[in-house]
């Protein structure tokens, strides 16, 4: 019996994929999945595409065995459902049905952990960068820390911590949808904020003796909200020198000028 391998976004594009290089209809082919789709990463990278193995059925299964293999076209079959039992998918006429953008039941929130919920969110993204890591809460009055330890964390903090800084976005989302009140999490890896915080505070002090050296404003570069309230408070009581910001985010600066004589 013929046989050929198809790819595709889902399991049910995958065998359209395989009908329409082969020009047959459902009812003369069974159908093995290979392997699922994945969607990566954030859906961004480690993406997988569904793979499924057709095989063309004999004579008396259902029509003429004389087929051939025909160049994919750019028009795509109608998928069709496809149903797994163990490890053979058999084809029904039932339109598939997508079932992953639906609601997520208020009840099945109900009493789970939401820092927990927030760490396992954490560690899955890890895996899905290779990364095996652990995730130790440090709970304050204001906020919660979410401390990050293992190996290779430098591609979780990213370039001046703008990784860490998404990942911290997204593990608040996370953990808020299963808390009844506003939860802060901070996240941190290899102690990177308090790092980033003293590097911040000696990058103003050095600019702030060239402006009283050179008597010219100094621009920074774009920084995040954060990152620029570390910059002004360090240099609020400076007696020769004053911050501000201008610009519009995600490119608003720090200016260091200045004070008038």
């Amino acid at each position: 019996m013929s046989k050929i391998v198809a790819t595709g976004k889902t399991i049910e594009d995958a065998v359209a994929q395989g009908l329409a290089r082969w020009g047959v209809s459902q009812d003369r082919v069974s159908v093995q999945v290979l392997s699922q789709p994945s969607r990566g990463f954030l859906g961004l990278f480690g993406v997988k595409e569904a793979k499924v193995e057709l095989t063309l059925l004999p004579d008396g299964a259902g029509g003429d065995s004389s087929v051939k293999e025909v160049p994919p076209t750019n028009a795509q079959a109608v998928p069709a459902k496809v149903v797994q039992v163990s490890n053979t998918s058999v084809m029904t006429q039932e339109p598939a049905v997508r079932m992953d953008t639906e609601s997520p039941d208020t009840a099945s929130l109900a009493g789970k952990d939401p820092y927990q919920e927030a760490i396992t969110f954490l560690i899955e993204t890890g895996q899905a960068m290779g990364l095996d890591i652990s995730v130790d809460v440090e709970k304050g009055k204001d906020f919660t820390t979410l401390q990050i330890s293992g190996a290779g964390l430098g591609l979780m903090i990213g370039r001046r911590g703008q990784t860490l800084d998404a990942l911290q976005y997204l593990a608040n989302i996370v953990a808020n949808r299963y808390s009844d009140s506003y939860l802060r999490i901070v996240l941190d890896a290899e102690n990177f904020r308090d790092r980033r915080k003293k590097t911040l505070e000696d990058l103003a002090d050095r600019l702030a003796g060239r402006v009283l050296k050179t008597r010219k404003e100094i621009v920074l570069e774009p920084m995040p909200a954060a990152e620029r309230k570390v910059i002004h408070a360090k240099l609020q009581s400076h007696g020769a020198v004053k911050t501000y910001s201008k610009g519009e985010e995600p490119n608003r600066r720090v200016v260091i000028t200045p004070k008038s004589s």
